[in-house]
Parts: structure tokens; sequence; C-alpha cells
């Protein structure tokens, strides 16, 4: 049997610790990314498994619509092409899978996202690495601590929990309320 008082409270706690803590942090990632889209950049998200699919999600909510009908957002997310990613993964690397697509898609005044829970993920730390290299400015989207990926980002948001399905809930939570602002502060009337 689900303890649902248990379950709903562990997430009440983390959520409000989280945003309690981090929302300066989360007001700067939207500032940036708003700067770098007024000033014609993209934002470029990318991570594995769970991290992916957020990924994706988040590029959507950006090209396409969050709550409003407007222009796009410049996004992109490196966890669609499936050719690029086998190619890269089966002729190089599996680690190379994000820093190749950086190397030829990103600019300077571009933003990285690196999605990952651990931020310990090999191929988001080569992405985060070679978007420094290309003065790309990085954002770590990850769990407590933010794992190797903190020593590398510009500016990390870290959930202060070692649970998979709780950092990525509260992830998720984050990303809609950046596509939102993003959304409400670039295009309302």
């Amino acid at each position: 049997m689900i303890n649902w008082e248990a379950f709903l409270k562990e997430i009440e706690i983390l959520k409000n610790s989280f945003f309690k803590n981090k929302s300066k942090v989360i007001e700067e990632a939207i500032k940036i990314m708003e700067r770098a889209i007024k000033n014609g950049g993209k934002i470029i998200v990318f991570g594995n498994g769970g991290s992916a699919a957020q990924a994706q999600h988040f590029a959507a909510e950006l090209v396409n619509k969050f709550l409003i009908v407007r222009k796009p957002l410049p996004a992109l997310s490196l966890t669609t092409d499936t050719s690029i990613l086998t190619s890269v993964g089966n002729d190089i690397s599996f680690n190379e899978i994000f820093s190749k697509q950086i190397e030829a898609l990103g600019k300077q005044g571009d933003v990285a996202l690196g999605i990952s829970t651990s931020g310990d993920s090999l191929n988001v730390i080569k992405g985060i690495k070679k978007a420094k290299e290309k003065k790309i400015y990085t954002i770590g989207l990850t769990g407590e601590g933010g794992g190797k990926m903190a020593e590398y980002v510009d500016l990390l948001i870290d959930v202060p929990s070692k649970s998979t399905p709780r950092i990525q809930e509260i992830h998720l939570m984050v990303l809609h309320l950046i596509a939102e602002e993003l959304e409400k502060n670039l295009y309302s009337p």
C-alpha cells in the first residue's frame, strides 16, 4: 500500500527547500537565457535518459509554445537526431555525442544547458567543456552538489536530493518555470 502522506510530505519538503534556496540562481538562469535570445543566441539543451526527454520537452516548449501562441524561441535539443547520436557513438565514442554537436552547432552568445541528475555523466560534462571552449555560457541542472559537472559550469542549479525521481520531478518544475518566464518576458503584450 502506498503511504501517500509520506510521499507527498517528501515532495513538499524538497520542493519548498529547493525553491527557497535556489530562487536567485533560477532567476539568474532566466536572465541569461533571455539576454542570449534577445542577442540572437539559442538555448542548447542535452542530457541522457529521463534528462534527454526533459531536454526535448523544454526545447519543444520554447520553439512551439508554453502558455501563449507566439513566435518561436530559438532552442535545440541535442538528444533528438538518432543518426548523429548513433554515428558519433559508433564511430568515435558515446562520450562525444554532445560535444561534437556543440562544436558543429554552438556559437558564442548561445546558452548550453546540461541536465544530469548525478552531475557525473561524462558525455554531458564533455558537452559543457566544449561549450566553454566556444565561449558559450553554461548552466548545469543536476542533483545535490552538482557532481563533477559543478566545477565546469558557469551556473549550477542543483536539487538537494540523491533520489533520481525526486530530482527529475523538480527539474521539470524548473524547466516549466523557465519556459513560462521566458515566454512572458519576451512576448507578453
